[in-house]
């Protein structure tokens, strides 16, 4: 992540003629993969589409030109994104003159809201957004966490948005107070078909996720290293399983695993998170993956570091009970959060056991297995792909 370079002519143009029918924007990992699910399902009902996209490799995967590998540039948090400033600015010109030049009918924002909300509003200030009185309609898939922090922005988002898709069913009420159109397109992780990406299994090995952006990471996976050595010390027959989201990542974890490599040697192996993972115990960060695990009843902690300046603002700015997601569903620590200084290896190590070996950690954990299940497969508006097609539709693209 250190020392960004963006090219001068980074966007590619389009690889076909005429005007792009859509362009999609997804920010980091879990973005662009479930931006990559709602292009599939698009697809098969509009196998015609001109679609452009900045994204990663998933949505590529799926057939849709990608213009650039913004994943390759996921970073969290106010210091770390102030650390690449200037690449982020170079960035988001580059895809202000694209859509100049190109001129979609339609853009869809995934997720990504610090980037995608601000191109949002200078596309409205420009005029090229339909609600400024241009031609380019403005979707937004996976919106912002406006339950939890920056509540105000909601009102940004309708002056600025046609439509958005939301992926739990208490944030439509989120926008009830304004003109948005809003629909519950049901979660990508609970869609019919959509493959188990985490399976509980008892015999199954240690899971350790600290997460898929490099900073995070950095700061998440020493102390579970750590954790993890004392609780060989226990256990010595045990193992551990780290996926990874690409080669960056993967260069830092191991960078990490070197200065325990004497200790931890033929215990712990790094794994492409393409794969179904199977576990018996968790120790993850706050993001994506939580929620996978609590899905597929894996009891466990959530342990979360940043910079200490980022947290201390965040603490500031954020009004919620929980970091993780199925901690919020639910409203109660399904998973406990071990925060800062609070995540010491002596803590950690304590849940672990707890989980293995009391018979009662197995059983809440796939309760609350079911119990989210249940509130993620309410009956929906629709799914992201037939959402977005509809709406294509309706702008007779």
């Amino acid at each position: 992540m250190e020392g960004l370079v963006l090219e001068k002519d980074a966007l590619a143009a389009p690889q076909f003629t005429g005007r792009p029918d859509l362009l999609v924007i997804a920010g980091e990992h879990s973005g662009d993969q479930h931006a990559a699910r709602m292009l599939a399902q698009l697809k098969k009902t509009h196998p015609k589409l001109n679609v452009c996209a900045i994204g990663g490799p998933e949505i590529e995967a799926v057939g849709t030109q990608l213009l650039y590998d913004l994943t390759k540039a996921s970073v969290v948090g106010l210091v770390e994104v102030l650390k690449h400033y200037d690449f982020f600015k170079k960035l988001f010109s580059l895809v202000i003159k694209w859509v100049r030049e190109h001129r979609p009918r339609a853009i869809c924002f995934v997720d990504y809201p610090g980037f995608n909300l601000r191109l949002a509003e200078v596309l409205h200030q420009e005029g090229l957004s339909r609600k400024a009185g241009g031609d380019i309609s403005l979707y937004y898939y996976i919106g912002p966490q406006v339950w939890a922090w920056k509540a105000h922005r909601r009102f940004k988002m309708a002056r600025f948005l046609d439509a958005l898709g939301v992926i739990f069913p208490f944030e439509v009420d989120c926008y009830k107070d304004t003109a948005l159109p809003v629909s519950f397109v049901g979660h990508p992780f609970v869609e019919e078909g959509c493959e188990q990406k985490m399976l509980y299994d008892e015999k199954g090995p240690v899971l350790l996720l600290p997460g898929s952006r490099v900073a995070a990471v950095k700061r998440i996976f020493p102390v579970m290293l750590a954790t993890f050595e004392r609780f060989l010390k226990k256990r010595p027959t045990e193992n551990a399983v780290v996926p990874y989201p690409n080669e960056e990542v993967r260069k830092v974890l191991e960078e990490i695993f070197e200065k325990r490599r004497n200790t931890l040697r033929g215990h712990v192996y790094f794994v492409k998170n393409n794969q179904t993972l199977r576990g018996k115990v968790v120790l993850t960060s706050s993001g994506t993956m939580s929620l996978l695990c609590a899905l597929a009843g894996i009891p466990g902690a959530i342990v979360y570091r940043t910079h200490p300046l980022t947290y201390l603002l965040g603490r500031l700015m954020v009004r919620i009970n929980y970091l993780g997601i199925a901690n919020l569903l639910l409203d109660k620590a399904i998973y406990p959060e071990y925060i800062q200084g609070k995540a010491s290896p002596r803590r950690l190590l304590k849940v672990l056991m707890r989980c293995l070996e009391d018979p009662d950690a197995q059983q809440e954990a796939f309760d609350a297995s079911q119990e989210i299940y249940r509130v993620l497969t309410q009956e929906g508006d629709k799914t992201a792909g037939s959402w977005l097609g509809d709406l294509l539709d309706e702008d007779a693209i």
